[in-house]
């Protein structure tokens, strides 16, 4: 299973990383919420070292609420009591390089131990309290950060169209093809590296009762419809987290 997906890379910008991937996920019921944004209400919000990656003259922030299961180190079973869990992660598009990738603004999981293992490769992880059902042919999620009752998401989604792979230039695969993640700490920049095949998405709807998850930008500064895509389910391979030189 793991030598077809490294196999498969016909989708991608530039070439999987050198070296073994240390852990692999499988991500579940993704809900991608794209919000179309203006460049300068971003821009500010962006490391030094990166530049902000834009489509049509548009930035983009996108809000992904999903399921993690059968986390495992290489060669290695399951991890005890971290096998499965929810997370809901926030993000923009940057560039470095010329190489598309993204930029983490946060991301938040239902398990303390998660949360603090991956704080220390540098990733902005918040323990929060996170609930999915699924009833009626819809995902019902919410998501409320502990510590910060502000930070909440709470909705529910479900495609509504049959599976699709996006055109290579269409706005979908832009948003979604993307294998470089940056996040920065202390003033340095780091990088982390993932695979997967390419994403097969079905179009959706989404029923939205709160969000509050980017309270670092300007009050109505996201002002135009999101674009929402399904998926069901990918398999991600995760190379090691490096400071970027």
């Amino acid at each position: 299973m793991y030598k077809s997906i490294r196999e498969s890379t016909q989708h991608r910008e530039y070439p999987i990383p050198d070296g073994p991937w240390i852990i692999t996920q499988k991500w579940e019921h993704l809900l991608f919420m794209h919000l179309p944004i203006p460049q300068e209400v971003i821009k500010e919000h962006i490391p030094e070292g990166l530049e902000l990656d834009t489509y049509d003259d548009k930035a983009w922030i996108t809000i992904i609420p999903f399921k993690i299961c059968d986390m495992r180190l290489r060669n290695m079973p399951p991890f005890p009591f971290l096998r499965s869990f929810l997370e809901l992660n926030v993000r923009t598009y940057v560039r470095r390089n010329k190489k598309s990738g993204i930029y983490m603004f946060s991301l938040d999981a239902e398990k303390l131990l998660v949360v603090i293992g991956a704080r220390m490769t540098t990733l902005p992880y918040f323990y929060a309290k996170i609930k999915m059902k699924q009833r009626a042919g819809a995902f019902h999620y919410s998501s409320i950060r502990r510590g910060n009752s502000d930070a909440i998401f709470q909705g529910s989604y479900r495609p509504i169209s049959g599976a699709y792979y996006p055109e290579r230039d269409s706005l979908a695969h832009w948003l979604l093809e993307r294998y470089y993640v940056w996040s920065d700490q202390g003033g340095a920049l780091f990088r982390g590296d993932i695979h997967h095949r390419p994403w097969k998405i079905h179009d959706a709807e989404a029923t939205i009762l709160q969000q509050n998850m980017t309270p670092f930008l300007a009050e109505n500064s996201i002002h135009e419809e999101a674009l929402l895509h399904y998926a069901s389910a990918r398999r991600v391979l995760c190379w090691p987290i490096k400071k970027v030189e």
